[in-house]
């Protein structure tokens, strides 16, 4: 039974990497928004007068949704694959995709909040 994976190579692994982000700023308008979101946010982070801890889990916090999109995107084009007619379960699978980015930037919302009022003593 033949595979459709090629054999394993770091370096080939790597470059498949970077043409799927490629091809995700390309052809996904919403990535390029999280992408967006990810440079501003991360310029504002590393801006704040607060110390590197603080600022490097705003930062790493900003990966979550760019993960989340990824996975939805991923989502969208496996069912695309499948079928390109109307189908409840296509809709679903695509639904949770949406709901996972969302819940997604539902959490990096609150560790930015937490950090920012633990960074700025708000919390007594």
């Amino acid at each position: 039974m033949a595979l459709n994976k090629p054999k394993y190579s770091l370096l080939k692994n790597g470059g498949y990497a970077v043409e799927g982000f490629i091809e995700l700023v390309k052809n996904e308008s919403s990535f390029k928004l999280q992408v967006l979101m990810f440079v501003i946010l991360t310029v504002v982070a590393w801006l704040l007068p607060i110390a590197f801890v603080y600022k490097a889990i705003l930062g790493f916090s900003l990966f979550i949704p760019i993960m989340a999109e990824v996975a939805n995107s991923s989502i969208e084009r496996v069912v695309d694959l499948v079928t390109t007619e109307y189908h409840i379960l296509a809709k679903r699978a695509k639904d949770a995709g949406a709901t996972l980015v969302f819940l997604s930037l539902i959490l990096t919302g609150g560790i930015w909040l937490s950090t920012l009022a633990l960074a700025f003593d708000l919390v007594k």
